[in-house]
């Protein structure tokens, strides 16, 4: 299982517990160390016990561990996981329980109000969303000539950095808001996305042209 991403289950659920053999846990986003700091080969690999005999140990474990170097260095970065640890610790058991619920409550409160502009991807029966959401930016391709990444520039001149483009689903963006915001700051960028499907809706009307709108020209600036 890939365990990029535990804002919908930490304090709820587990992988062990939903199926999963083996799970790499990024520290990054859920366990608080900036994107980047905590991924691949930091990050703790978890197993179930039929797997431990495969785990990757160190040259420097005694005569009763794994001799499988993966690193020259055996603790890898031990001091950014200071900052996972002190994150649990102060949060606790509740704490963390908490930002997962608010994580899946602010995912839905902008799918929500979203779903009312755009196509949303993968939701489920009752079409609600976990932790994250997919807005489908792809029919606008056909229907007013924009695509993805002129949604993501646009964004900017919102004051926004865009979210995940292109993943899992190519000419979409994904949304996952975390617990970190409060409810104003998910309002503004729900606002903003309102706001560029309106210019969208403007030259699928025939009001703003093809070519010369605030989505497009906004290229051209950059360029």
């Amino acid at each position: 299982m890939d365990g990029a991403n535990m804002n919908a289950q930490v304090g709820l659920t587990a992988p062990g517990l939903i199926g999963a053999d083996v799970c790499h846990l990024n520290l990054h986003k859920t366990f608080a160390i900036p994107h980047g700091g905590g991924g691949p080969g930091m990050g703790p690999i978890c197993v179930k016990a039929h797997l431990a005999q495969y785990l990757p140990g160190h040259v420097f474990q005694d005569a009763n561990g794994l001799q499988h170097a993966v690193s020259a260095a055996p603790y890898g970065s031990a001091s950014i996981l200071l900052i996972s640890y002190a994150y649990i610790m102060m949060l606790g058991g509740d704490g963390v329980k908490s930002a997962t619920e608010y994580a899946i409550l602010n995912a839905n409160y902008m799918r929500s109000r979203l779903g009312k502009h755009y196509d949303i991807l993968y939701t489920n029966d009752n079409g609600l969303c976990a932790h994250e959401f997919i807005v489908d930016l792809r029919p606008f391709k056909k229907t007013a000539q924009i695509e993805a990444e002129d949604v993501a520039k646009r964004l900017m001149d919102y004051g926004f950095h865009a979210p995940t483009m292109s993943f899992p689903v190519p000419g979409t963006i994904m949304i996952e808001p975390t617990e970190s915001e409060d409810k104003a700051e998910l309002d503004r960028f729900c606002d903003a996305m309102i706001s560029i499907r309106e210019e969208i809706k403007a030259i699928e009307d025939g009001i703003a042209d093809v070519k010369d709108n605030a989505l497009k020209m906004h290229l051209i600036r950059s360029r």
